[in-house]
């Protein structure tokens, strides 16, 4: 009797262990799931998108999932997304290239997807991706719960995948500094005086070059870092606009000051690819801008000859209470919510952002910085950045201070941050600062009210 009751209960533990195996089996990741479909993405001009396209072939060859694309430049891709997201179950497109800020407009318009049930499926995300490698603050940064106010980010839905980030970071001609014994400027007042001083010593060549056009992306780089930097916040805790405090005046009149002296004549007109243009090209001693705009500018295919190998990085200045506060742009990669493909184009998505792939785009194709932590301690990645004077350093100190959003989520970031980008070129122009911040703080005030995000 002992006999068959123990046989019995091996008959059941085997039974319960092949029908394991069988569920294990059958929930188990396979890349070869949607072979067959085809995707379309819609991309941005940018170095991060031609690693991409160079490795689409690896994709479809793990997954027999085929891609196209469309690529439009920076000047117009944001429009196109916004126009092609607004069509809803007409969208053309299943992912695009986007950034943190597109969450605050997109997601609450319904037109993201959110992503963590994606990401915590074993089905559906492979056992390899490691989506904690991926730098914390970067994908807290896209994680919102649709509420206005800082501390609203990490909060909420996944709504984007970082993909590839930009630290904003203070970017020199070492030879001029070298030459002229220069040391690299820690404050503010500092920033302003060395942009002055290589203003006089280096005839036709402007100190600093920012951006400067009528966009939210005047405001975002260096001229944010700096503004955070000191201690200054754009909304206080109740959503009212804090543009015109005692902190934003000061930076407001030092910074346009900097810039009416020892910036390019034309300022007003300067993007993104002007300002690394001219920098790139020996009109500029100074740059204070993306990180990464200066390592594009220090290639064999885009320097001058006197500037190739004469960049050097440092952190921004520090504030009056010594505090670091970086500016960041996260690119980063999104579903819309209108595709009808959304299991494939998660497939996609996490391949593109995955290690193996993310490892290529920085060692290979010019994919800087990376999002994952591993990556960084890639000694194939390491030597490649080490030609940099001092990238690597002070990618390290910016990381290790408060690098992240300085922005407040909020659903009009994009006209209010125009406006702001309008009020610093008229103060530039000679508008009274504090008069004219009075009016964007109340301008802002006004918009927020009607659109529900304060009383």
């Amino acid at each position: 009797m002992n006999r068959k009751f123990y046989l019995s209960i091996l008959i059941v533990v085997v039974a319960l262990a092949l029908g394991a195996n069988l569920v294990a089996a059958q929930d188990s990741f396979n890349w070869r799931a949607h072979e067959g479909e085809t995707l379309k993405l819609l991309l941005n001009q940018h170095p991060y998108q031609q690693a991409l396209v160079g490795e689409l072939a690896e994709f479809t060859a793990l997954t027999g999932i085929e891609v196209t694309y469309d690529v439009f430049p920076e000047q117009n891709y944001f429009d196109k997304v916004t126009i092609d997201l607004s069509a809803g179950s007409a969208s053309t497109y299943d992912v695009f290239m986007t950034g943190a800020y597109m969450i605050w407009q997109y997601a609450p318009a319904g037109w993201m997807e959110p992503l963590e049930g994606y990401i915590n499926d074993p089905t559906k995300t492979n056992p390899d991706y490691d989506f904690e490698d991926i730098f914390a603050d970067l994908r807290n940064s896209e994680m919102w719960n649709l509420e206005a106010g800082r501390q609203n980010l990490g909060q909420g839905s996944q709504y984007a995948l970082p993909w590839g980030f930009e630290t904003n970071a203070l970017m020199y001609r070492k030879d001029l500094f070298d030459a002229n014994n220069i040391a690299v400027p820690t404050t503010l007042d500092e920033l302003v005086a060395t942009a002055k001083q290589l203003n006089d010593i280096e005839p036709g060549m402007a100190g600093m070059v920012v951006r400067g056009s009528l966009n939210w992306a005047t405001i975002h780089p260096g001229f944010m870092t700096m503004y955070a930097s000191q201690g200054c916040v754009d909304y206080d805790d109740n959503m009212v606009p804090q543009m015109n405090s005692a902190c934003a005046v000061e930076v407001t009149e030092k910074w346009a000051d900097m810039i009416r002296s020892a910036g390019p004549d034309a300022w007003t007109t300067y993007t993104w690819y002007q300002a690394g243009s001219d920098f790139g090209a020996g009109k500029a001693a100074m740059l204070f801008d993306a990180d990464i705009l200066g390592y594009f500018q220090n290639q064999p295919d885009a320097a001058a000859e006197n500037v190739l190998g004469n960049i050097a990085w440092a952190p921004g200045p520090l504030g009056p209470d010594g505090a670091l506060r970086t500016n960041i742009w996260i690119w980063s990669l999104a579903m819309n919510a209108g595709s009808q493909k959304k299991d494939a184009a998660w497939y996609f998505m996490q391949w593109a952002t995955g290690k193996e792939f993310l490892t290529t785009g920085a060692v290979e194709y010019n994919m800087v910085n990376p999002v994952r932590a591993s990556i960084w301690e890639n000694a194939d990645f390491q030597a490649k950045m080490a030609q940099q004077t001092n990238y690597l350093e002070t990618f390290n100190t910016i990381m290790s201070n408060d690098a992240k959003i300085q922005f407040t989520p909020q659903p009009l970031f994009f006209e209010t941050t125009t406006e702001w980008a309008q009020a610093l070129q008229e103060i530039y122009a000679g508008a009274d600062t504090q008069t004219r911040l009075d009016e964007l703080a109340e301008s802002l005030t006004i918009q927020l009210q009607d659109a529900g995000v304060i009383e």
